[in-house]
């Protein structure tokens, strides 16, 4: 979907040409379909499968994790269904065969692929086709283009804003793997990242601000704020920042730990109430 942004240029650098973009082939609007038929499908046996949209958050943070998790990590936690191999949780998600989870998969890896692609490529404006374009939905605004009979069945309830659903499943992803986003000991790469999650942490709030355009469709009635588009274009260069600062950083080291040894008079460590050097340091 192509939403109308200011061209505001990104502060990442480093990326591959946009040509290489154009080498990967684009999801039509069927395969989205098939998705939120399988995922309609899941939440049949395990209501709180999440929609499309929310997927597609989760998906960009798990692409700008710092550390690289695979598919038998993160689908468990996103769907909430067993790993390859294991048996369904009564009260977890579940495929309704292998064949559905294996189609499931390959339409994920397209759309993995050409987010991974997009966010890689050199891009200088959100207009771009090169451009990371997360696949997000207007509730509001199809609401308020519904006819009256039918604008009576949401009365009340509480419609998610532009973008808001997207940016929750980012955000689900950081909190599901926090050692993952842990700030770095640079200052300025901790800056940076700091910077980057708070613009996203932006669209996870309400678009409180009285609706001035329709950000899916220039002929649609207005249903977000100029300042909620402008604070969904910094969440993009935001992701791109992510996607480039963990890539330079590259994968967390792990401490290693050495226990310091008791000195030879000291009590044994195993409780024996030995001296050390009578007990395990005999040897």
């Amino acid at each position: 979907m192509k939403t109308p942004f200011p061209p505001t240029p990104p502060s990442t650098s480093a990326k591959l040409p946009a040509a290489a973009a154009l080498e990967q082939p684009l999801m039509e609007s069927e395969a989205f379909d098939e998705l939120d038929t399988i995922l309609d499908d899941l939440r049949s046996r395990y209501d709180e499968t999440p929609q499309w949209e929310f997927c597609e958050g989760f998906m960009a943070a798990v692409l700008c994790s710092r550390r690289p998790i695979g598919a038998d990590e993160y689908l468990p936690v996103l769907l909430a269904t067993p790993a390859e191999g294991e048996a369904p949780d009564d009260e977890g998600g579940s495929f309704a065969s292998d064949a559905q989870r294996e189609r499931f998969l390959e339409l994920w890896n397209q759309r993995w692929n050409e987010v991974a692609t997009a966010l890689d490529s050199e891009v200088d404006s959100l207009e771009d086709d090169n451009c990371y374009h997360p696949e997000v939905m207007d509730i509001r605004g199809a609401v308020a283009d519904m006819p009256p009979e039918e604008q009576a069945a949401f009365k009340g309830e509480d419609l998610p804003a532009f973008a808001q659903v997207w940016a929750l499943g980012f955000m689900f992803a950081v909190e599901s793997w926090p050692d993952e986003w842990m700030a770095p000991r640079d200052k300025d790469a901790a800056k940076w990242l700091d910077g980057a999650l708070q613009a996203v942490v932006a669209m996870t709030e309400d678009d409180t601000a009285t609706p001035e355009v329709s950000p899916l469709s220039e002929e649609g009635t207005p249903s977000t704020s100029i300042a909620r588009l402008n604070a969904f274009g910094e969440a993009i260069w935001a992701v791109y920042d992510l996607r480039e600062l963990w890539k330079n950083m590259g994968p967390r080291v792990e401490t290693v730990r050495v226990e310091a040894t008791p000195g030879r008079n000291d009590p044994c460590y195993c409780g024996s109430g030995k001296k050390y050097k009578k007990c395990h340091g005999a040897g």
